[in-house]
């Protein structure tokens, strides 16, 4: 039976949050008439229905193809993505739910600082290390390949942090923001006890986008615009007035500095004053933030005035990086298969 599209999204939580907040920013505001509903849409993107669930559910369903599009943690797209390939990542960046999974011991543990020390530790207790986790299938090949293979793994819901003070584990794995949580329970990290970096991606139903044409329309107006939305914030808008003899010697000027060339160039357009004084041109171009005082002095230098800076909302490239990448790997599994 046919159904429209769905893209589901975190229910609760900072990362709830976060998402909505960025498909707005993005230009997908979410419209959800009810609070309590599990159900909203997006009115610029009429054959989609959003849903509302766990980010381990948001996986879940997406690898089985009840929803077809996601967007939850990397976190939990490694332990939940399963291995045959039903997701895939077709934004892995989007910038926000940063957090990493690390390895993590007691304080009074002082003679262990990296993972080479804990199969000293499991040598010294006669046993495996037994490792209270959330995250068991991304946690193994980690400690598997430091040597570590034949730990024990208690898999565990809830609050990990008392678990070596109680006992039932030795040591944790969880994710990790600001560390406070660490430090009120006495416990630290390993110096190269980096499991993952993970911070949220946008993931799609591999089956969903090459058997079905409205999902790939879908995917590439949300790679579209989460992608010029991403290039712009980190670039300003630059106007300004100046005075020359033509477009080419006003050009001429800009190019002789380091920062105003703008992206691919200036645009330079002739001014109508109202006193009629001729050789008065506008000035536009698009500088990093960062170049932001820099470009300033230098438009300054070379006879610039009126400057106005405005943000920028969206900077549109010919064809999404993004989306050529996701063709790119659909085209790859067609050809396997």
């Amino acid at each position: 039976m046919s159904r429209s599209l769905r893209l589901s999204l975190p229910s609760k939580g900072r990362l709830a949050e976060e998402s909505v907040s960025f498909l707005k920013e993005c230009g997908f505001n979410i419209y959800k008439p009810n609070p309590r509903q599990y159900e909203a849409t997006i009115p610029t993107l009429p054959g989609l229905s959003v849903l509302f669930q766990r980010p381990t559910d948001i996986v879940i369903s997406v690898r089985n193809g009840s929803v077809d599009f996601g967007i939850t943690g990397l976190d939990v797209l490694t332990e939940h993505g399963g291995p045959n390939g039903a997701i895939l990542p077709i934004h892995t960046a989007l910038g926000f739910g940063a957090c990493t999974l690390n390895v993590i011991v007691p304080e009074a543990w002082s003679d262990v600082s990296v993972m080479s020390d804990l199969k000293r530790k499991q040598a010294e207790a006669g046993r495996p290390l037994r490792v209270a986790t959330k995250f068991p299938n991304a946690a193994a090949p980690f400690f598997a390949r430091h040597g570590l293979s034949e730990v024990v793994f208690i898999e565990a819901e809830g609050t990990l942090e008392i678990a070596p003070t109680i006992g039932y584990a030795d040591l944790i794995t969880d994710l990790v923001s600001s560390g406070q949580t660490l430090r009120d329970n006495r416990l630290k990290l390993l110096a190269d006890g980096k499991i993952l970096a993970s911070q949220a991606v946008l993931i799609a139903n591999k089956a969903a986008l090459k058997e079905n044409p409205a999902a790939l329309a879908v995917a590439r107006q949300l790679l579209e615009f989460i992608e010029a939305y991403q290039r712009a914030q980190n670039n300003v808008s630059i106007f300004a007035n100046m005075r020359g003899e033509s477009e080419a010697a006003i050009a001429e000027r800009v190019f002789s500095q380091k920062t105003v060339g703008g992206l691919n160039g200036p645009t330079i357009s002739g001014i109508i004053r109202k006193d009629n004084e001729p050789g008065w041109y506008a000035l536009h171009i698009v500088v990093h933030r960062d170049e932001l005082f820099a470009a300033i002095n230098e438009l300054r230098a070379i006879g610039g005035s009126g400057v106005v800076v405005a943000p920028v909302t969206y900077i549109f490239e010919e064809e999404p990086p993004r989306y050529k990448a996701m063709l790119e790997a659909l085209n790859s599994v067609n050809s396997e298969q």
